[in-house]
Formats: C-alpha cells, sequence, structure tokens
C-alpha cells in the first residue's frame, strides 16, 4: 500500500495543536482570506488587533480582529498551498475560532466562466497529500452541507451570481497537464486551486464549521493558459472579504 493510504484514525496525534499554541480571547468567526493584499487594507481601515503574530518559520501569520456588525470578527492570512493553509488552521481552531469562510480565487476549466463569477464549493476532488491523513482515503469530500445555504442566502440577498460547483486541489500547479485537466472536467469539476481539499478535511475532523468561495481566475479550459489578468481585480477581492465575513457572522 502506498503511504499517502495508511489512513490511522487514531485521534490523538504525537503533537496536538493544543500542544504548540494556548488558547486566545478571540471570536468564534474567522475569515479566511487569500490575498494579502485585502488582508493588509481592512487591518489599516479597521485598526484591526494583532492578536497574535504566530511566528513559522516564513515569518509571522497574524491573527487578526475587529469589529464588524457588532460581533467581534477574526481573520487571517493562510499562506498558499495545502499544507500550509491546513495546519495554520490547525492552530487557529486551537486559538478558539469555530465558524470559517474560506475566499481565495482558482483556476478554471470551463472558458464560460468569466473572470470574477463566485463559485461557492460543493465538493473537492483530493488530489493533494493533506486531506488523506485526516480522512479515509476517498476521490472526493463534500462540503458541509448546513453551510451552503448560508453563503447562497448572502449572496442572493445582495443578488451577486453564483455557481455550486466541484474544484479540484491538487499540490503541484506545475504538473496540471492537459491529460488531467480532460479528466477532471469530465468528472464535473469546474476549477482547480491548491487548498480546498485540505481545509475542509481538517474542519470535518476537528467538527468546527467551515464554507469557501472562490472567484474564477485564470482560464486552463483551452489549447494555450490564460492568466486573464486574474490577479488584478481588487474590487473583486474586496468584496469577497465582505461577502464571507457576511456569511460568516450567520454560521
Amino acid at each position: 500500500m502506498y503511504p499517502i493510504l495508511e489512513f490511522d484514525p487514531n485521534r490523538k496525534s504525537f503533537i496536538e495543536p493544543s500542544d504548540v499554541v494556548d488558547p486566545l480571547d478571540v471570536s468564534e468567526y474567522c475569515v479566511i482570506c487569500f490575498f494579502s493584499d485585502v488582508i493588509q487594507k481592512v487591518a489599516d481601515e479597521f485598526n484591526a488587533k494583532i492578536l497574535t503574530q504566530n511566528r513559522w518559520e516564513d515569518g509571522p501569520h497574524p491573527l487578526y480582529e475587529i469589529e464588524y456588525s457588532g460581533k467581534r470578527l477574526a481573520f487571517f492570512h493562510p499562506g498558499v498551498g495545502a499544507p500550509i493553509s491546513a495546519n495554520l488552521l490547525e492552530e487557529v481552531i486551537a486559538f478558539g475560532c469555530r465558524k470559517f469562510i474560506a475566499v481565495g480565487g482558482c483556476g478554471v476549466l470551463e472558458k464560460d466562466l468569466e473572470v470574477g463569477r463566485l463559485i461557492i464549493v460543493n465538493s473537492a476532488v483530493r488530489d493533494e497529500g493533506v486531506s488523506y491523513h485526516y480522512l479515509p482515503p476517498a476521490r472526493e469530500i463534500v462540503a458541509q452541507a448546513e453551510v451552503i445555504p448560508i453563503i447562497e442566502k448572502i449572496l442572493n440577498e445582495k443578488h451577486i451570481p453564483y455557481l455550486l460547483g466541484k474544484t479540484w486541489t491538487i499540490d503541484a500547479p506545475y504538473r496540471e497537464t492537459k491529460k488531467k485537466i480532460k479528466s477532471r472536467r469530465g468528472e464535473g469539476c469546474i476549477s482547480v486551486e491548491m487548498e480546498s481539499a485540505g481545509l475542509m478535511a481538517v474542519a470535518q475532523f476537528r467538527n468546527v464549521a467551515f464554507g469557501q468561495i472562490l472567484y474564477a481566475g485564470d482560464d486552463l479550459s483551452g489549447e494555450t493558459w490564460d492568466n486573464r489578468k486574474w490577479q488584478s481585480k481588487a474590487d473583486i477581492r474586496y468584496q469577497l472579504f465582505w461577502l464571507a465575513a457576511d456569511a460568516c457572522l450567520n454560521l
């Protein structure tokens, strides 16, 4: 058997997150935002409190908190890629947060998905490694059914179009071959990114609420890659943070 398939159901690890970090006086609501520019803008505009710097070898990963809509709201940047994102989520859960909405960008596998179109993740193909340490081996992981209607309600109230869709989570973006893209499209994936399956697995293992909204970025559906300048959409990225905040406070 391959090591990645040797799932151990023992819920007690040799090192637990609670062995590494101490609980904080922190909101139960938390936005996970993959946009460092938005994180900084929100922190500056709201004079955010830094609850902890949470230093890793690559530097600090601050956990911020602001007051929004009369409630305390935490937020942080989880790094890029399933391993660091999942481990930071583990630590933020240990700090005390319990309800999460993540927002980020993704590549699209369908050409008619214009830049900026929002996608609520309802499942993910597990083509990464993290999720296999939290859940038994399976091809896909399904999002928490109770969270999706809450995100939909927020987007519908604001008359923002969106899609419900399956994403493809992969650790190696430079190994997204044409053959694999065709295969993933064939099984219903409309997007590709690096974290969803891992984050969903951690949340389900730790029994915390988690949902994710992606926005359509670069296009992998054609014969050649089209960047589409997706990272320049500052207004969409900023708006997405607040949509996540509204959804999170309703969990």
